[in-house]
């Protein structure tokens, strides 16, 4: 017999979080079982959740980060949403498998669009022909999206990501899952909440900064917990990482641009990468880095250089792929871990006033690299001209993020962190384990599932 399941993922949470500014976290760990969770390469969130989801690493399911360069388009793409990328069977396959009457509810785990769960939501902007991006999301069934804008309002957008982002997106996707549960009755449940991911990554472990983001998640998590303890459920919170302080933002690019390895286009005055026309070129993904080399001539020269770099901790060749478990072909032909205190970025420009135009704005899809300064504001001033530009239905461009890297002070990716900064797990049922790896997470689901 199944027993309804549902899986809190908390991002950025780890045990040094867990105190005074938690009373219901602080409180609850103390009846149930918490656990650390052995970090996984990389430590970002889809890769996490590709293993929480299918009990194997990416050398399996292929999922190497939230980004990589696509070998066959020789384009660089990040955050797409197929879960047909997810290349393993997923949790909710097998348990339909095992018993027919299984049904699957994904609040916003990625990967979540053209799955086989049944029920699921993602954000999903809607891009008119006149260059406007409006807030919206995707659901299965279509209807699903519907019903919840209508109770709710519109999805957040704008506070899911960038410099607004807030509580409110966390407290939609909470609420979301409760009327989907209310109305469909799922035996699993996957609820993603973001909301430490931003505050953590703009200020780090600093409570001086952070305590009121750490109240008002815990508040979430409490309400989501009542709730799914009156409906008997098992409860599972869990995190994909914690995020540790960091203060050496590396440009990988700019170094490899330096040594003639970078090939740059200039459009209308400004510069662009050339990922597909460069000798080698790095994708840039928090701490983890993937470095392809288009040009097999030059991988001495490129390893070479990436040994003289501070920062860099782990230099992965083959070898060292395949005994981290990301020997993929999607992978880079290095992979670069940092160390703790550092990070990578996406910027290959030597000149701040030749910057992409994407580069000022909050586009997660055309920077060839991941970019957390896209939580900063360089002016709010100019943003309210912006938005006063799009109320009086002028065409504008919100490009109001600042260059500077040294804003962020928290970041995540690497394995080699202390246990302090490790994602967390915490079960309602007997466990004696203090440690588990990341792969493990999946049987503690399905066990969860059918065992009870």
């Amino acid at each position: 017999m199944m027993k309804k399941t549902v899986v809190i993922d908390v991002v950025g949470l780890s045990s040094n979080l867990i105190g005074k500014h938690t009373p219901f976290l602080e409180n609850y760990i103390k009846s149930n079982n918490l656990c650390s969770i052995a970090p996984s390469l990389p430590a970002v969130t889809t890769a996490v959740q590709s293993t929480y989801l299918t009990g194997k690493l990416p050398s399996t399911h292929g999922v190497v980060g939230n980004g990589w360069y696509d070998k066959i388009d020789a384009e660089i793409k990040f955050w797409k949403q197929s879960n047909k990328l997810v290349l393993a069977e997923k949790i909710w396959d097998k348990a339909k498998k095992e018993d027919a009457n299984f049904t699957c509810s994904n609040m916003f785990w990625w990967y979540n669009m053209y799955s086989s769960a049944d029920y699921a939501v993602t954000p999903r902007p809607n891009y008119l022909a006149d260059g406007r991006k409006l807030p919206d999301c995707y659901s299965k069934p279509a209807e699903l999206r519907d019903m919840l804008q209508d109770k709710l309002g519109i999805f957040p957008l704008f506070q899911f990501w960038g410099p607004g982002a807030n509580i409110k997106s966390t407290k939609w996707i909470a609420d979301a899952a409760m009327l989907t549960d209310e109305k469909h009755d799922p035996t699993l449940t996957l609820i993603y909440l973001p909301h430490l991911d931003y505050c953590l990554q703009k200020f780090g472990p600093d409570f001086d900064k952070i305590a009121e983001d750490l109240n008002q998640i815990d508040a979430v998590v409490k309400e989501l917990v009542d709730f799914f303890k009156k409906k008997d459920a098992n409860v599972i919170i869990l995190s994909e990482y914690g995020i540790v302080p960091v203060n050496n933002p590396i440009h990988l690019n700019r170094i490899l641009r330096a040594n003639g390895l970078l090939q740059i286009r200039m459009e209308r005055g400004l510069e662009l990468l050339d990922a597909g026309a460069s000798k080698a070129f790095v994708v840039a993904d928090h701490q983890l880095a993937h470095v392809y080399i288009n040009d097999p001539a030059v991988i001495p020269q490129v390893k070479k250089i990436l040994e003289s770099v501070p920062g860099i901790a782990l230099i992965l060749d083959d070898e060292g792929k395949k005994t981290h478990g990301i020997a993929h072909e999607r992978a880079g032909d290095f992979v670069l871990v940092a160390e703790p205190e550092s990070w990578f970025t996406y910027y290959f420009w030597l000149d701040d006033a030749k910057a992409p135009d994407y580069a000022r704005c909050v586009d997660i899809h055309k920077k060839p690299g991941f970019d957390p300064v896209e939580m900063f504001m360089s002016s709010k001033s100019r943003a309210a001209y912006k938005l006063l530009r799009k109320k009086a239905g002028f065409r504008y461009v919100m490009d109001v993020i600042p260059l500077d890297a040294t804003l962020i002070k928290g970041s995540h990716g690497s394995i080699n962190v202390p246990p302090a900064f490790y994602p967390v797990l915490i079960t309602d049922k007997k466990t004696n384990a203090k440690n588990i790896e990341a792969t493990e997470v999946y049987d503690l689901i399905w066990k969860s599932l059918f065992e009870g």
